[in-house]
């Protein structure tokens, strides 16, 4: 005799699993969920609140403005204001898509930020690079890295990251830290994260007080620096969706660190006869590219050694010959500018070439020639150094630094602060009618 249930029905063991399935193991999670601190809890009801999106626009992005505190009152005061207890998740990789030139100006546009913002230090300088692109995503900020890293650099004072706006771009870094922060910021954009300042958009100092500190939350803290986001929806990941643009801005401000960032579209086209002399752009595109690689530095070609190569071989500094005529560097694009749609190339005379990027103000000075094209816009050009080298067409004639202002009598006013608010001082003048004049009679 066996037990087996009639045709139809269920046995009595599948019931349990049932009962076990839609009774037991909800009641197993909601005994877990509830060992979880309310603190730490992804589903508390503060979080939920917060993912309501808000009808209103994006918070206003203002100047960066600071109260007139002393380092030490300033450190006092941050460290009395106590870290935000929600949760802190790490922002999702954030990966580029925009073209090899779009990513050539990113990468060192956030390079510069990282560097003249948190110094050669890996951990703020990955800090500094997630900030920014945190900002990229939210649509409170400009859509492209360069946008969001120079917003604001018309200003004297109160630019976004003051180093765009204080004078630091006047400081070359090491070659060595300048290639270092080009790694971390390749690394950012190619997804890696850096956890520990989640979501933020804010950050300063600890020796500084900005206005806006007291309307943010407190998430975190890297070295000197501290980080904050936004309260409410606008500082949950929901809010960080956007995608970042393709066309990254020029920035000439750092084209002396930069390759991608010298030249562009708004150039002025003057091709001369040497020029020409070299190939015209589209039949000189369209030659056969040469293999000029790492094993090339150093070497000779063309008459003209290579002293480095900017990455994605787009551009050359070289060494002139000691015995090579000024109308003939043009035709070094036929060695080193052939086949590329983008191209340039910067030589200086022997004794006066650099080691590598990146370029100092005073290397930027003694160039001797400079090439460029680019095949998108139609751009090509031909500019000497009209101090060393004389030219009868002044359009062919590099730009020189305006020179500096010798010392006067009068010394200068002491610089403003950058983003300190003060108090306004007015002297009041009182107006008074003047005395009324009383006529004396003449003596007899």
């Amino acid at each position: 005799m066996t037990d087996a249930a009639p045709p139809g029905q269920p046995r009595k063991w599948a019931w349990l699993l049932w009962l076990m399935l839609f009774v037991g193991l909800p009641a197993m999670v909601a005994t877990w969920e509830g060992r979880i601190p309310a603190s730490k809890h992804p589903f508390d009801a503060v979080s939920v609140t917060r993912l309501k999106r808000p009808a209103t626009p994006p918070p206003p992005v203002e100047p960066v403005d600071f109260y007139a505190l002393d380092r030490n009152q300033a450190r006092t005061f941050n460290a009395a204001v106590p870290f935000s207890h929600l949760p802190n998740p790490a922002a999702r990789p954030f990966l580029f898509t925009g073209s090899e030139t779009d990513l050539a100006r990113a990468t060192d546009c956030l390079a510069a930020a990282q560097l003249y913002e948190a110094g050669d230090d890996a951990s703020g300088e990955r800090a500094v690079a997630q900030v920014v692109l945190n900002r990229v995503r939210h649509p409170a900020f400009p859509k492209t890295v360069c946008g969001v890293v120079f917003q604001g650099q018309e200003r004297a004072t109160g630019c976004q990251f003051t180093f765009t706006c204080d004078g630091a771009l006047a400081r070359t870094p090491t070659q060595a830290a300048w290639e270092r922060a080009r790694e971390i910021a390749r690394s950012a954009l190619a997804g890696k994260v850096y956890k520990p300042v989640g979501y933020a958009t804010h950050y300063h100092t600890d020796w500084v007080v900005p206005y806006w500190s007291g309307s943010l939350d407190k998430i975190g803290a890297v070295g000197t620096h501290l980080f904050f986001r936004w309260r409410g929806w606008w500082g949950t990941p929901p809010a960080f969706r956007r995608t970042g643009d393709n066309g990254e801005p020029l920035i000439a401000r750092i084209a002396r660190l930069s390759a991608a960032h010298q030249g562009g579209p708004g150039a002025v086209v003057v091709p001369s006869a040497a020029l020409l002399a070299g190939g015209a752009l589209h039949d000189l595109t369209a030659q056969p590219q040469q293999a000029i690689g790492a094993d090339s530095l150093g070497k000779m070609m063309a008459g003209v050694r290579l002293i480095a190569i900017a990455p994605g071989a787009k551009s050359f500094l070289v060494e002139l010959g000691r015995n090579t005529a000024p109308d003939s560097w043009p035709a070094l694009a036929q060695t080193f500018c052939a086949g590329r749609p983008e191209c340039r190339i910067m030589a200086w005379r022997i004794g006066t070439a650099p080691a590598g990027l990146p370029l100092s103000g005073d290397q930027m000075e003694s160039m001797a020639f400079a090439y460029i094209h680019n095949e998108a816009t139609g751009l090509q050009r031909a500019l000497w150094n009209c101090i060393q080298t004389p030219r009868g067409n002044k359009d062919e004639c590099m730009r020189q630094r305006v020179p500096t202002a010798t010392a006067s009598a009068t010394p200068p006013a002491a610089p403003e602060l950058a983003g300190v608010r003060r108090k306004e001082r007015f002297e009041t003048v009182k107006i008074t009618p003047p005395p009324p004049v009383i006529a004396v009679p003449a003596q007899p």
